[in-house]
C-alpha cells in the first residue's frame, strides 16, 4: 500500500456502534471496570495512561512509520525528555553540533546531572561519527535535516555503527517527516516527531511522538515513564493530530516543492552568504539526502553577508512571512533563531530560518524579492 492511502486509511475503522466515518473525540477520565474488577473491554482504565483517541493516533503512526508500537506524549519535548529519562544507565550521549535547542538542553542540563558524558559531533562527517561511536555509548541523537542549519545524517550508516556497540539509535524525523523519510526502515530504533509541526500541519494542536521498531525493555521503559509522569497528549489534542496526519503525505509534497523553487532562487541572492537546503546540489551532503530522502522537506535557513542587521531588517520586511517560532504549518513563517534563544545563543545572529508554506512559490519569491531589495535602498 502506498503512503498516501496508508496515511488516509490507518486506525480508521467506522464506528461500531454509529457507524460514523470520522472519529469522535471522547474526553472521558475513567473508564468503567469489567465484572470481576480487570480493565474494560477495550483495555483502558485512565486518561492519565491511555485513551481512545491516543490510541487510534498511536496505531496510525506506528504503521506510517512502519514501527511496532508509538508512544504520543503532550509535546515534542515530552517525547524527548521521556526516552532520555529511560536510559538505564550513565554513558556517552551524542547530539549534532546543530540540533534543537531544547534537545542540547536537555542532554547538558538534565543527563550530564545523572551522570552521563554529552559528546557533540557534526553529523555531515559519516567517517568521523562511525568512529566515534564505541562500547560506552548508550544513546545517538540524528536529527536529519538539523534544525537550523539543514545538516543530513546518514541514516543507515550510523544505524550499523550504533547497532555493532548496541547503542540505542534515535532519528528525529520531524523537519522530513514519514512522507519523505523512513528512518525505521534504514536501521533506526526510534524515531520522534514533533507532531505540532508538520503531522498536525495546521499551528493549532501541540503535541510529540515517539515510534519504536520493536516493543522492547527501550518501549517499556518509556511507556511506564509517561504514565507515571503524566505526560500523555490530550484527547481533543489526538483527535486533531490524527486528522492532520490524513492530508500530510499531499501537504509535504507542496512543502517540499515549494522549498525546492524558493532555495533555487535565493541561490542567486548576492546579499546571501550561504542557502542552506538539502535539495541544492551545493549542499555537502545532498547525495546522502538525495538517497535516503523522497524529496528535501520545506525548511531552509539563509545567512546573509551583512550580518545580524541585514537579518532582522528582511524579516520585518517581509509580507506573505510571518515573523514567528515554530515551522510546518500551511503558512509560511520567518525566524531569527538566535533572538529566541535566550541569553547565550548558539545559532548564528545573521541567519534566518524559513518555514515554507503552502502559498504559490512565486507570491513567496516576491515576497522575498522585495525584502531584499530593501537591504540595498
Amino acid at each position: 500500500m502506498k503512503l498516501s492511502t496508508l496515511l488516509v486509511h490507518a486506525a480508521a475503522e467506522p464506528q461500531a456502534h454509529t457507524g460514523a466515518v470520522a472519529d469522535s473525540i471522547v474526553l472521558s477520565t475513567t473508564y468503567q471496570h469489567a465484572a470481576d474488577g480487570t480493565r474494560a473491554p477495550a483495555g483502558l482504565e485512565y486518561q492519565r495512561e491511555a485513551h481512545p483517541n491516543g490510541v487510534a493516533l498511536e496505531r496510525a503512526l506506528a504503521a506510517a512509520e512502519g514501527g511496532a508500537e508509538a508512544l504520543c506524549f503532550a509535546s515534542g519535548m515530552a517525547a524527548i525528555a521521556a526516552l532520555m529519562q529511560a536510559l538505564p544507565e550513565p554513558g556517552e550521549v551524542i547530539i549534532g553540533t546543530d540540533v534543537y535547542q531544547g534537545t542540547r538542553t536537555l542532554a547538558l542540563e538534565f543527563l550530564q546531572a545523572k551522570g552521563f558524558r554529552v559528546r557533540a559531533i557534526a553529523y555531515s562527517d559519516t567517517a568521523a561519527v562511525v568512529a566515534s561511536i564505541n562500547a560506552d555509548t548508550r544513546l545517538l541523537w540524528l536529527e536529519t535535516p538539523s534544525n537550523p542549519l539543514l545538516h543530513v545524517g546518514d541514516i543507515a550508516a550510523l544505524a550499523s555503527a550504533c547497532h555493532t556497540h548496541k547503542a540505542l539509535f534515535v532519528v528525529d524525523n520531524t523537519f522530513a517527516t514519514t512522507a519523505l523519510q523512513r528512518p525505521l526502515a534504514l536501521g533506526a530504533d526510534v524515531v520522534m516527531h514533533s507532531t505540532t509541526k508538520y503531522i498536525g500541519g495546521h499551528s493549532d494542536v501541540m503535541g510529540g511522538a515517539l515510534v519504536f521498531a520493536r516493543r522492547d525493555d527501550w518501549f517499556e521503559r518509556v511507556l511506564h515513564f509517561r504514565h507515571i509522569h503524566g505526560a500523555v497528549m490530550a484527547p481533543f489534542n489526538a483527535w486533531l493530530t490524527l486528522r492532520g496526519l490524513r492530508t500530510l503525505a499531499v501537504r509535504v509534497e507542496r512543502h517540499a516543492a515549494n522549498a525546492l523553487a524558493v532555495a533555487e532562487f535565493l541561490a542567486t541572492c548576492p546579499a546571501l552568504e550561504q542557502v542552506n537546503y538539502p535539495g541544492l546540489s551545493s549542499h555537502p551532503n545532498h547525495a546522502v539526502a538525495a538517497r535516503q530522502m523522497r524529496a528535501f522537506g520545506g525548511m531552509l535557513s539563509i545567512t546573509f553577508k551583512r550580518g545580524r542587521e541585514a537579518a532582522l531588517q528582511v524579516a520585518s520586511a517581509l509580507r506573505l512571512f510571518t515573523n514567528a517560532t515554530s515551522l510546518g504549518g500551511f503558512e509560511s513563517l520567518v525566524e531569527h533563531r538566535a533572538s529566541v534563544e535566550g541569553p547565550n545563543p548558539v545559532t548564528a545572529q545573521n541567519l534566518l530560518r524559513l518555514s515554507i508554506g503552502l502559498e504559490d512559490p512565486e507570491d513567496l519569491i516576491d515576497d522575498l524579492r522585495q525584502a531584499l531589495a530593501q537591504l540595498s535602498s
